[in-house]
């Protein structure tokens, strides 16, 4: 017996560890260029927005759009998706949004700009959700945490790689007579046009179909993500309709707005809110990545203390609530060093809180709804923190004349996200709790 089960542990370990090696560094490529082209507005803006006349509040309104769009075609995105497969779905997606953000370059006014920032919306719309769904059939539950927390540390890692490589880019001013706002689009949305390409040949679909696995390895992770698909399924499935309707999806997403909310707004605002302690561009751009660095390093070891302990409520609260302490100190402070150890306060809880809330998220949904549910979630997520909150950091910016002051709307967020996570965890650790009882 016992050395059966030694046996299977080395299977299981040599299969986990083959299929992490084959695709968690291509799906990280792809969603770090997802962000640099997502989130290169905020350098970009530091030249753009003199060029073609953007007030704070227009271009908070330019920043929104994306997340607005990005909502309203998230969810059939990701319903596609599931019907088509991660390979073609994923690729389509990635040429697309390629295409679009690197056509930025070519905005001549706001309006041109509110266009563009939509389109890239709807073309990046369900990558997110997407992938994490394709890791659900890929990767046991004992692995989600860890595993969503790599794959997401390709958020702050393009923030920590482009925010330098995007200010020597606003350096070729001049250079085949166009500014150096224009190269940063054209250069870092190209890429990702090859990678969707790539993406048609690279990716596999499901475990059953990977010939770059063992017999063995194939055999074991086919039987075990049949198991774990059955006991979600055990859950019931839930209609869309009811999905949508229940307060307890509702509340996830609440939840995750915070850390969107933190995300986003410091993405696209950061870059201006040190450039105004006098900083040079070049200089903007070397600072602006030291908060993701951070962050980068210390959410990978928050996902895998999560799998460890086997805890997800703390470590998707703590993170919430670093997030509503970085935010009320940096009304405090007015000096730069003080400025840019908060502003990693907040980057480390906003990206450490990703991979134990999505591993809490996808057990709590039953496997049919699983798709529509995280796409739900993510979509009203960027909508608030996205949408809303970046228009309201423009706005009280305008108001107050500060970039610190701005911040402060997000501590009341912060408490409330914490409030509500502790309320919908209790509900559904009660023994016999499903969604579907949830959606009564």
């Amino acid at each position: 017996m016992e050395t059966t089960t030694n046996s299977e542990q080395k299977l299981e370990a040599a299969t986990i560890k083959r299929i992490s090696w084959r695709l968690m560094p291509f799906l990280m490529l792809c969603y770090l260029f997802a962000f640099i082209d997502r989130g290169n507005i905020g350098m970009a803006a530091l030249q753009m927005n003199h060029d073609i006349g953007l007030s704070s509040k227009m271009f908070g309104f330019a920043g929104s759009l994306f997340f607005i769009a990005y909502f309203i075609f998230e969810v059939p995105s990701n319903l596609a998706l599931q019907r088509y497969g991660a390979r073609k779905w994923l690729a389509r997606i990635m040429i697309t949004w390629g295409l679009i953000s690197a056509s930025t370059a070519f905005v001549q006014g706001a309006h041109s700009l509110y266009v563009v920032r939509f389109l890239l919306g709807a073309a990046e719309a369900g990558f997110f959700p997407g992938v994490v769904l394709y890791l659900t059939y890929w990767f046991p539950a004992a692995y989600r945490a860890r595993i969503v927390a790599l794959f997401m540390v390709a958020i702050p890692a393009a923030s920590f790689i482009a925010s330098p490589i995007s200010a020597l880019l606003l350096q070729m001013d001049g250079i085949g007579g166009l500014r150096g706002w224009h190269w940063l689009f054209i250069i870092e949305g190209l890429p990702t046009v090859l990678l969707g390409v790539i993406c048609l040949r690279f990716l596999t679909d499901r475990p059953a179909q990977a010939s770059w696995l063992s017999p063995e390895q194939r055999e074991w992770l086919t039987k075990t993500m049949d198991k774990e698909a059955a006991a979600r399924a055990a859950k019931t499935h839930v209609p869309l309709w009811k999905l949508f309707s229940t307060p307890h999806v509702w509340g996830m997403a609440l939840v995750c707005s915070c850390a969107s909310a933190a995300g986003t707004v410091l993405n696209v605002w950061q870059p201006q809110l040190l450039k105004s302690f006098g900083l040079t561009v070049l200089q903007t751009g070397l600072v602006n990545s030291i908060p993701y660095a951070v962050a980068s390093i210390l959410m990978v070891w928050w996902g895998r203390h999560s799998d460890r302990t086997g805890e997800r409520r703390w470590h998707t609260a703590i993170p919430l609530l670093l997030i509503g302490g970085g935010m009320a100190l940096a009304s405090v402070f007015h000096s730069l060093v003080p400025i840019v150890v908060i502003l990693s306060m907040v980057l480390i809880g906003a990206y450490s809180f990703k991979g134990p809330f999505w591993a809490m998220a996808t057990s709590w949904l039953a496997t049919g709804s699983t798709a529509a549910g995280l796409a739900g979630i993510n979509a009203v997520s960027n909508l608030i923190g996205g949408g809303l909150m970046v228009n309201v950091y423009g706005w009280v910016k305008d108001a107050t004349g500060s970039y610190s002051m701005a911040l402060l709307p997000m501590v009341l967020m912060s408490l409330a996200s914490v409030t509500i996570l502790f309320f919908l965890s209790r509900k559904s650790s009660r023994p016999g709790t499903t969604l579907k009882e949830a959606t009564r």
